[in-house]
């Protein structure tokens, strides 16, 4: 069984995210008999990361255009769904990035055939795919197994493997197979902070910093954690934070191996967002608190005591 997986990246620069997608497409080939083949779409001359070579790819095709950055989903979507045709792939993975789950589901359109989205584990089992993904807001996991002959799959990052192969991966340049379709143009500035679906750890304020200039203190958590820092709906419908920050139900789903939740009483829709995480810590001085019914560890304090003491004693460890 032959499996494409998208590796998306900007300017060169390759998602984490994107290389666990190729782990898990090597699991499932190696155990289907097949190869794995990733599409990097990007401007020609582009090289390929060596972490991206050894990845679990047996080949990875480049498909150049000049203005590919100036090109919408779909236009990804119909090249992906191109290469399927051409090396007669079964699958198509792409991580559940924001852009991953919008091309995905287009490439599915595209192909006809059905999506498995926003997987926390994908396997190969009595010749058929199986996976798993959350269900009624994270609060259960369905298991289904594929009978299609095709399907479309996305993983939620932070849940793949990142494999280094013995092998490097056969690259291909080739011009693009879809032509058109430049109809959007991305505008992307570099904030310099950590993406927050594809963080590690992330660290979320709510309601209990009583004001948006106390997120400077999360801020500098985060900084000395390497986090992502997240935030509440209420803190973003208060105006606090922008939305591109909220973490929920209606805005995004995080899965990092460690989320502090600070000043965050846990309703259901933030439950929703970050309950998937490996690792979860609660810091709310209310010990009747929701998050702390779902939080792996649990502080009940003043977070403007906890969070300093916990800086100071971080970077004592850590720097």
């Amino acid at each position: 069984m032959n499996i494409i997986v998208w590796i998306e990246s900007r300017a060169g620069e390759v998602k984490s995210s994107s290389i666990e997608a190729l782990g898990v497409a090597r699991h499932l080939a190696d155990a289907a008999g097949g190869e794995v083949t990733g599409v990097v779409c990007e401007a020609g001359g582009t090289s390929i990361p060596d972490a991206v070579l050894t990845a679990g790819a047996h080949h990875i095709v480049t498909r150049t255009r000049d203005d590919w950055n100036n090109c919408a989903s779909d236009t990804i979507a119909r090249e992906l769904a191109a290469v399927s045709e051409e090396t007669g792939a079964k699958a198509i993975i792409c991580s559940a990035t924001a852009a991953g789950k919008e091309v995905v589901s287009l490439a599915a359109g595209a192909m006809g055939v059905a999506v498995a989205a926003d997987c926390v584990k994908v396997e190969y089992s009595e010749g058929h795919i199986q996976f798993e993904r959350p269900i009624y807001a994270g609060k259960a996991h369905l298991l289904q197994g594929v009978k299609s002959e095709k399907i479309a799959i996305s993983i939620r990052p932070n849940y793949g493997e990142k494999l280094t192969c013995d092998a490097a991966a056969c690259v291909e340049n080739s011009a693009t197979a879809v032509k058109g379709w430049n109809r959007t143009q991305f505008v992307e500035g570099d904030s310099g902070q950590v993406e927050l679906t594809e963080a590690e750890i992330v660290v979320s304020g709510g309601r209990g910093l009583k004001e948006p200039e106390n997120f400077k203190l999360l801020e500098d958590l985060a900084g000395v954690l390497g986090a992502a820092v997240g935030a509440s709906r209420a803190v973003v419908d208060l105006g606090w934070r922008p939305h591109s920050d909220q973490v929920g139900q209606t805005g995004k789903t995080v899965s990092p191996k460690l989320y502090i939740a600070v000043g965050i009483s846990g309703a259901i829709q933030h439950l929703a967002g970050m309950s998937s995480s490996r690792t979860i810590v609660a810091i709310n001085k209310d010990a009747g608190a929701p998050i702390f019914g779902v939080a792996t560890y649990g502080i009940v304090g003043d977070l403007f005591e906890v969070i300093p003491k916990l800086e100071s004693e971080l970077k004592s460890v850590l720097q």
